[in-house]
């Protein structure tokens, strides 16, 4: 028994001990929707993951092991991590996109042994060194690779068999390694907490709750796409999990789904701005929405469609560290702060700048693995990166 009362215990932040909990207390009801049309309620996704875990426990997957997912936004991108997590095994997504040096490196980096990789990928590892790698589980079709040992889909889920686990995952084990975008060196892997991912999402969102349906368009090697699933499992809520996000398709998905709750970045907002203005434009439920950034275009969508919007900051290796009101008036805000977190804004050297000089913000929370806990096989940048007990954003603020 943990005696500090700032940790969650296990059934409010660890993911098996979570869907045990709601497929006990609400066993019918919904839990996560696909594109596909497929549906799990709270039972079927317990189910579905026992099977998955057992399923890769027969290929030898070990607690505390990296695994590999390279798979769109699908139930087998999900079914992998759940059935990882629930092993108390690290699930490793990587970017879809990635291909040649940038996949050598992230597939060498991860030190797995075991991938599951969609069919349509697949092909990519042959023009790669892949490092440790030994066993490719291939969903969604077939492929052909060099030096690698197949398994079909049928691997990935168990038809039998009890999961023996290795004693209990605990709220500061690795729950997932996410990959930085690169646009800096090559990507770093950011080693995450379920500490961190709860909150990272409940703490610094908890508007959200068991009655909403949050649709995820985000991907599942992107901690936008990862912590909004999160947040399901944490409050018992309901999640539309997409492949990615459409213009055409967002209001008949949303109108159809009952969505409540979504997440808008980039480009989303203004080209929802461009559709053709209705008399229908108010009539959704769609009620929350969280934007990056925040500007002109933000506060037009809040006020066309007439849902609260919010923005805020985060990274992956950090735990959304400032959040804004409802639709702030001033344009360029990401936020305040949050309860549970210290920010500063500073120069070269870490010493604090005056109010409006532009700096660096830097940030640390007051609980044990609240943000991440370095960079896997890079202790420099680590080091780097949490000099002085501070994690160091690299993002400008004043």
């Amino acid at each position: 028994m943990v005696y500090d009362k700032r940790m969650p215990a296990r059934e409010d932040c660890v993911l098996g001990p979570l869907l045990e909990k709601w497929a006990a207390k609400k066993p019918d009801e919904t839990a996560f929707i696909f594109s596909s049309g497929e549906e799990w309620t709270w039972s079927e996704t317990l189910a579905l993951t026992r099977r998955a875990a057992k399923g890769l426990q027969n290929m030898g997957v070990k607690r505390g092991e990296h695994v590999l997912s390279w798979q769109p936004n699908g139930r087998e991108a999900v079914l992998t991590w759940f059935g990882l997590d629930y092993l108390g095994a690290v699930y490793v997504p990587i970017n879809t996109a990635y291909k040649g040096s940038l996949l050598q490196h992230v597939v060498q980096l991860s030190d797995a042994k075991l991938m599951v990789c969609h069919a349509g990928l697949a092909g990519n590892l042959n023009d790669v060194d892949t490092g440790a790698l030994t066993d490719v589980i291939v969903t969604n079709g077939t492929a052909e690779l060099r030096g690698l040992t197949l398994h079909d889909a049928s691997a990935l889920l168990s038809e039998k068999g009890d999961v023996l686990l290795e004693g209990p995952v605990e709220p500061w084990d690795t729950m997932y390694i996410i990959f930085t975008s690169g646009t800096t060196g090559p990507s770093k892997a950011v080693l995450s907490s379920y500490v961190q991912t709860y909150a990272m999402g409940i703490e610094a969102m908890g508007y959200l709750n068991e009655n909403d349906r949050f649709l995820v368009q985000l991907p599942l090697f992107h901690a936008g796409g990862t912590m909004f699933i999160v947040i399901t499992a944490t409050n018992g809520g309901s999640c539309f999990i997409d492949e990615a996000f459409s213009t055409d398709a967002f209001w008949p998905t949303v109108r159809r789904h009952g969505i409540t709750a979504t997440c808008f970045v980039g480009a989303m907002t203004p080209f929802l701005l461009k559709q053709p203005p209705s008399n229908q434009d108010k009539d959704h439920g769609l009620r929350s929405v969280i934007t990056i950034p925040w500007n002109e275009d933000s506060l037009a969508v809040a006020a066309r469609y007439g849902f609260e919007m919010r923005t805020a900051f985060n990274m992956t290796e950090i735990s959304t560290p400032i959040i804004s009101e409802v639709n702030p008036p001033a344009l360029g805000t990401a936020g305040k702060k949050r309860d549970g977190v210290d920010v500063r804004v500073v120069d070269e050297n870490d010493c604090e700048v005056a109010p409006g000089v532009v700096g660096e913000m830097i940030v640390r929370t007051d609980r044990p693995w609240s943000m991440n806990h370095g960079y896997y096989k890079n202790p420099e940048a680590t080091a780097a990166a949490w000099r002085n007990g501070w994690v160091h954003t690299g993002d400008a603020f004043r």
